[in-house]
């Protein structure tokens, strides 16, 4: 029995497309630095801050979650603006497979806050949220992205018609971006570091820290490029067995 074949496509329709021997190397980049990362994070010694004590080593954790976060969704928009401009489909799979999994990094990072707070800030209370600014506004944020979601899940069966309308509003959730995780959280009281009334991230972190946090922030961005790349490529290999599928049929 001949495998029937997959219909010729329009540039528009064809799925996306990964270099496979890129991401090999790349991937096993990623493994190799974050590796490092974890061994520095937990093996070099640091001041003891006070009330953060040795918790202060999520530092390496929490806080590239969001710079990952903010990469990823500036990666989606991209892409969605990229589907607005040219139609093509494949770019709008880009731009969802992108936020997907940004906004798997935030829900890292918003956990890994909570818990952070409620063994130092919290400890004692009971609290595991006090509506701290900047945890609320990164929760709005969430919720904001997540509304991206729902929005698509709508439009099911309709792919232009819900790329351009997701797109659109995947561009808005962006923009807002900066304004709710920064501007907004440092023009009111906080326990975060840079906030009304304490002192800046850079004042209270040591330089044997710096050594391990920023490697830590390309890593994990790295690691966001592997995961979406492994989802697209998931994607692609669906959307051609839909086709096989389709093409079997008729």
């Amino acid at each position: 029995m001949n495998t029937p074949a997959v219909p010729e496509l329009s540039e528009k329709e064809r799925p996306p497309q990964v270099h496979r021997r890129r991401y090999r190397w790349g991937r096993n980049a990623v493994v190799a630095w974050l590796t490092a990362v974890l061994l520095g994070a937990f093996l070099l010694d640091i001041p003891r801050i006070n009330i953060l004590e040795h918790t202060a080593r999520n530092l390496y954790f929490h806080v590239p979650m969001w710079f990952t976060m903010m990469a990823a969704f500036v990666v989606a928009a991209y892409h969605a603006g990229g589907f607005l401009r040219s139609g093509r489909l494949a770019r709008d799979t880009r731009a969802f497979e992108a936020a997907r999994v940004g906004t798997l990094f935030g829900l890292v990072g918003l956990v890994t806050g909570m818990v952070w707070a409620r063994f130092t800030w919290y400890r004692g209370t009971g609290l595991w949220w006090n509506f701290d600014p900047k945890q609320t506004m990164a929760a709005v944020q969430l919720l904001i992205f997540g509304a991206y979601f729902v929005l698509r899940s709508a439009l099911e069966g309709q792919p232009e018609k819900r790329g351009r309308i997701s797109g659109v509003y995947l561009l808005f959730a962006v923009a807002v971006m900066p304004f709710l995780l920064y501007v907004l959280p440092r023009q009111m009281e906080s326990l975060h570091p840079g906030a009304e009334g304490n002192p800046a991230f850079s004042d209270i972190t040591a330089p044997i820290m710096r050594v391990v946090f920023y490697p830590s922030v390309i890593g994990f961005i790295g690691l966001f490029w592997v995961l979406y790349t492994q989802r697209v490529r998931a994607a692609a290999l669906e959307m051609r067995a839909r086709l096989r599928d389709s093409a079997f049929r008729g």
